[in-house]
């Protein structure tokens, strides 16, 4: 690789990265480039996706993820080798965003009028005093992957399909003894449950609770961190 093709693609530190696209409407937000695209209809959210696709060529598969909707598309940029944006990135989303003008669609970090928030990344932590003997539960019972190669007893835990917040894990001092205030419900299909509750419970789960089953079964990490498997099922 030649040395311009190296600056390509090496990872631009966080001022950096900010930096070169504030004047685009994108925003740099937890290693990825974000904006948004409103639409009046999903068949416009379609052609601003085409654009976005055409607008990046071959560089799409590796950098560009989109979610599209009736009133809006999201883009995010981010280069899968080094998990965070490049000067790649940089020239595609001003690709993006010159393609989507034209289409008379400026990019934009806010939602519109009368939304209170702009692009933004859920992350859920979890605190634990043994991150390793409850890692293998949530990442069983949420259906997640590893964020990197799961070689780290602290790695963090994705949705393969980018739709729910990234999970990761906090290391705690003194063990907490009072019941939780949060849980999480993961809502799955009927005939997924039996197999996602015995995946937590191979993991090192327990079942807290099944009298409220099949609606739902409350589970518990090694540590008592809790969440819920639910259905649609016994709720009428």
């Amino acid at each position: 690789m030649d040395e311009a093709a190296s600056d390509m693609t090496r990872k631009l530190s966080r001022p950096q990265a900010s930096a070169a696209v504030a004047d685009l409407g994108w925003r740099y937000v937890l290693g990825g480039y974000r904006t948004l695209a409103r639409v009046p209809s999903l068949a416009r959210a379609a052609e601003v996706s085409t654009r976005a696709v055409a607008a990046c060529g071959e560089a799409a598969g590796q950098h560009l993820r989109l979610d599209v909707r009736p009133d809006l598309v999201a883009l995010t940029l981010q280069s899968a080798a080094v998990a965070g944006v490049t000067q790649q990135d940089v020239v595609l989303a001003r690709r993006i965003s010159a393609a989507l003008a034209e289409l008379g669609v400026p990019t934009s970090p806010e939602i519109g009028p009368g939304v209170t928030r702009s692009v933004q990344v859920l992350e859920i932590a979890i605190d634990a005093m043994d991150i390793a003997a409850i890692r293998p539960f949530w990442k069983a019972v949420m259906g997640y992957g590893d964020e990197t190669d799961g070689s780290a007893p602290d790695d963090g835990l994705i949705d393969p399909l980018w739709q729910g917040p990234t999970i990761w894990f906090q290391q705690m001092d003194v063990p907490r003894t009072q019941r939780n205030r949060i849980h999480f419900d993961v809502s799955v299909p009927h005939d997924e449950a039996p197999h996602r509750i015995q995946a937590a419970l191979d993991a090192g789960g327990v079942l807290v609770s099944d009298a409220e089953a099949p609606a739902f079964w409350l589970l518990a990490d090694a540590e008592g961190n809790e969440a819920c498997v639910t259905t649609w099922q016994g709720r009428d």
